[in-house]
């Protein structure tokens, strides 16, 4: 139904105002189901997350993984973290897009130095706070929100230093208004992001790739456990799968077991070099070859 992008400096609200949002949400008429994506859900320790670049790589991977498996038209899902990448709101709103929802940012706008005294009064009173030096290398790094950019709109503001932040503040009951607003033929202050046929395209490619992986590779297994089996304990080589394929070179019986623990790894490791590289294959032939390939290899070094 919609995705929420809670945005702001570190220490200036974020949570509270997705709590606030999300009761709003749930008040409304249309009680909606809601769900708050954030850090504590996964049990990630801030300090740690943002040590360093690796560690807040991999903590936007999971949110953001986290929020393509739970985007639906029958929920509500807000992002509560710091989100101050723009490019990481930019892949954001390209999830909202794919899944043809609604998509909104409400940004905690607090000046630095309320945002420094919070942090440190949490720590005095033994709740979590950032490190100075992560603190300081946050703020830095922040990019604020502009309503003029695609994936920033519509943006709703809240002051929480200055207003504080409640269910009846301006901002979030403009959200709520928008994200439960009915939509028809007539609206046109409330926009549903469509896909595109490139988003499409690639949802259905990955989708198709990963299915001919699967079978292709269980062709291939099978191939090799009925060689085995009529060779009558006796090593075979040279397994032929079909003009165009290279030979299976296997010079030792090789269990059932081992066989699927082979093909688990090379599934995995296709799925993982497509996110770097170049997109796994998306015919039969091209993956059985790969799949060959790799157990030439493997069972070679053995």
């Amino acid at each position: 139904m919609a995705l929420v992008v809670i945005c702001g400096q570190p220490c200036s609200g974020k949570s509270k105002a997705a709590l606030c949002l999300a009761e709003a949400l749930k008040d409304s008429e249309s009680k909606p189901t809601v769900r708050i994506i954030d850090e504590t859900s996964f049990h990630l320790n801030r300090n740690q997350s943002y040590a360093d670049m690796p560690a807040e790589k991999n903590l936007r991977g999971v949110l953001r993984s986290e929020v393509d498996r739970s985007l639906s038209r029958d929920s509500i899902i807000i992002v509560d973290s710091l989100n101050s990448i723009k490019g990481y709101r930019y892949e954001l709103w390209c999830l909202a897009r794919a899944a043809g929802t609604r998509y909104c940012v409400l940004y905690c706008d607090v000046e630095e130095n309320h945002c420094r005294n919070w942090n440190e009064e949490r720590r005095e009173r033994g709740e979590a706070a950032y490190e100075d030096k992560i603190f300081e290398d946050l703020v830095r790094r922040f990019e604020r929100p502009d309503r003029r950019n695609r994936w920033d709109s519509p943006l709703f503001e809240l002051w929480p230093f200055k207003d504080g932040i409640e269910k009846s503040s301006p901002a979030i009951l403009d959200a709520v208004l928008y994200l439960t607003k009915r939509v028809d033929s007539k609206t046109k202050d409330v926009k549903v992001l469509q896909p595109t046929i490139a988003t499409q395209t690639a949802r259905v490619s990955e989708a198709n790739s990963l299915y001919e992986i699967d079978r292709a590779t269980q062709v291939v297994i099978n191939a090799i456990v009925e060689a085995q089996s009529q060779s009558i304990g006796v090593p075979v080589n040279g397994i032929n799968l079909g003009e165009g394929l290279p030979t299976i070179n296997i010079s030792r019986a090789v269990g059932l077991p081992e066989l699927r623990r082979l093909r688990r790894t090379f599934i995995k490791l296709t799925g993982q070099s497509s996110l770097s590289g170049p997109p796994p294959p998306s015919d039969a032939v091209s993956a059985k070859r790969m799949f060959v390939d790799y157990l030439n290899r493997e069972l070679e070094t053995a």
